[in-house]
């Protein structure tokens, strides 16, 4: 069924890991691109306007989490947090320390690689980055070191962004180009911030402009959020959401983690559950990436491929205007200020969405160091090919991802930060909610039983129990909706005769004050909440 992906498999059993499935996957995505899209992509210079040729290691290389902030807002302090060690280059302090772009990724042992030597490595994924100069090769490394989190995903942290005109002009590359040239190979972009300066200035917006079509990657930590209470915390997440707002043209709010991502004790400990919440919410994102990368990949591939045909069409348009002898340079002009009239008419000519379309202005810099005579006519054939891999080929890949990972277990990024809070009693919601009690010798509802039978008898109990009719005059004083109190039913009815004894209505009690503390339900009822009284036909039962 697929034999397309042909010399990908190398000899590979894919017995039981995912990362057998991934390497399927990626030998299927390399071949299309190379058989399917690249030669698209060259006929009409794609290359010049957009992104350059994808390689070998672009399919293999592990995901990537690219790190972008204003200086000192934490981001390499976030890389140590999360690897639990130091990394060769790092440097950390309250002034603009990182002034580089460096690559956190495994190595067998700590070292360096500088940019110039690491853009001729063809097992790097990085190749391409040579066209941005020594300027910027300079300012370019890759830091190696034998760390469970990089076996499996890479970091890139990038210098801080100051304010001013300076800082972009000094630089001697750009910049922006530079973080669009990641974003479109990274798994996550993450932005972060400091809970003491929020304003966005003027490179960092072009920074995060230049992350345009790459939405669905970006997440934002608001950092260092323990040194302001609760009260200014949610006008520094007001602020945040509204800089952000002016930034990134999207009608969906940014998933923003709070939190002190440092091994430092936290100066304001009132909102320390929150904190955790968040960054467990982040861990879980981050440790997700492994097993989402061929489809992260496959995404981007579509993507890729979509802007390709786009840009196929426009210059097949342009090319199919241009005058044969006379008039040339006035006819390129002319086209050039017609760009979004163009846009327009090809949208409803191929019936594309306008949100397919390259940024007009970007384009038309580009078109104006071109030769409109040297481009080439629509040819169908290659635009066939990219029709037929979207709509067969791609979908056939995406069947097999599905199928395949169904039945293999997770892969999850493990070590450093990431083990510290999988299990014991600092992983999250340990010894709370309905976990309170796991892991103690007497019945966690016991101590507020006695405030409970009080209610019960006032409840007219009728041999030791009461009628659902009157557990449920008291149970709807809580306000909670029938529906959780009718799963709170099922659960506090062990013998499900349908009616409950003081021991029952004791855990239903307890049942909705996990609820109205915010916790969720259990599905089924732990063995350490079955009343006492309960315990041995009920595990009998089940």
């Amino acid at each position: 069924m697929f034999s397309w992906l042909g010399k990908q498999g190398g000899g590979r059993e894919r017995g039981g890991a995912s990362s057998d499935v991934v390497q399927t996957v990626t030998g299927g995505l390399r071949d299309l691109y190379l058989r399917k899209l690249l030669p698209l992509e060259e006929h009409y210079r794609f290359h010049d306007f957009h992104s350059p040729a994808l390689e070998e290691a672009d399919f293999e290389n592990k995901p990537m989490v690219l790190l972008v902030g204003q200086y000192s807002t934490g981001k390499t302090t976030f890389i140590r947090y999360l690897l639990e060690q130091d990394f060769p280059g790092m440097r950390i302090g309250p002034e603009p320390t990182t002034d580089s772009f460096i690559a956190v990724m495994y190595g067998d042992s700590e070292g360096n690689i500088p940019g110039n030597a690491l853009v001729v490595d063809p097992k790097k994924p990085f190749r391409k980055l040579s066209r941005f100069g020594n300027a910027f090769l300079n300012r370019f490394m890759c830091s190696q070191l034998p760390n469970q989190v990089l076996k499996s995903i890479s970091i890139i942290d990038s210098p801080g962004i100051l304010s001013g005109e300076k800082q972009r002009i000094s630089r001697g590359y750009d910049f922006c180009q530079v973080l669009q040239w990641f974003a479109e190979r990274v798994d996550r972009i993450i932005l972060l911030f400091d809970a003491h300066k929020l304003d966005i200035s003027d490179e960092f917006s072009e920074a995060i402009k230049s992350f345009r079509g790459q939405d669905d990657k970006i997440r934002v930590v608001l950092n260092k959020a323990d040194q302001v209470d609760t009260q200014q915390l949610m006008r520094v997440y007001g602020a945040l959401m509204w800089s952000l707002g002016k930034v990134i043209n999207t009608p969906e709010v940014l998933r923003v983690y709070i939190g002190s991502f440092w091994s430092h004790p936290l100066r304001n400990t009132e909102n320390r559950r929150l904190f955790e919440a968040e960054a467990q919410d982040l861990f879980k994102d981050i440790q997700s990436l492994p097993q989402k990368a061929a489809v992260r990949k496959l995404n981007d591939l579509i993507k890729r491929a979509r802007l390709a045909k786009v840009h196929a069409y426009i210059i097949s348009y342009l090319k199919k205007e241009m005058p044969s002898v006379f008039g040339k340079e006035n006819k390129k002009k002319e086209l050039i200020s017609r760009l979004p009239e163009i846009y327009i008419q090809l949208q409803r000519e191929y019936h594309i969405s306008a949100g397919d379309f390259p940024e007009v202005k970007k384009m038309q810099e580009l078109l104006e160091t071109c030769d409109f005579t040297k481009f080439h006519s629509l040819k169908p054939k290659l635009i066939e090919a990219v029709d037929n891999m979207l709509a067969n080929k791609i979908a056939s890949l995406m069947s097999l991802i599905t199928q395949e990972e169904s039945n293999m277990p997770t892969e999850m990024v493990h070590g450093g930060a990431f083990d510290g809070t999988m299990a014991g009693p600092f992983g999250q919601g340990y010894g709370e909610g309905a976990k309170e009690g796991a892991d103690e010798d007497e019945w966690v509802v016991a101590k507020d039983k006695p405030a409970y039978d009080e209610i019960f008898y006032t409840l007219s109990p009728i041999n030791g129990k009461i009628s659902g009719i009157n557990a449920k005059k008291e149970m709807v004083t809580s306000k909670l909706p029938n529906s959780v109190l009718g799963k709170i039913w099922k659960l506090a009815d062990c013998d499900g005769d349908g009616m409950l004894d003081e021991e029952e209505f004791a855990l239903a009690k307890h049942l909705i004050k996990i609820k109205l503390d915010g916790y969720e339900l259990p599905g089924t009822l732990p063995s350490h909440l079955v009343p006492p009284s309960h315990r041995k036909p009920f595990q009998t039962a089940e």
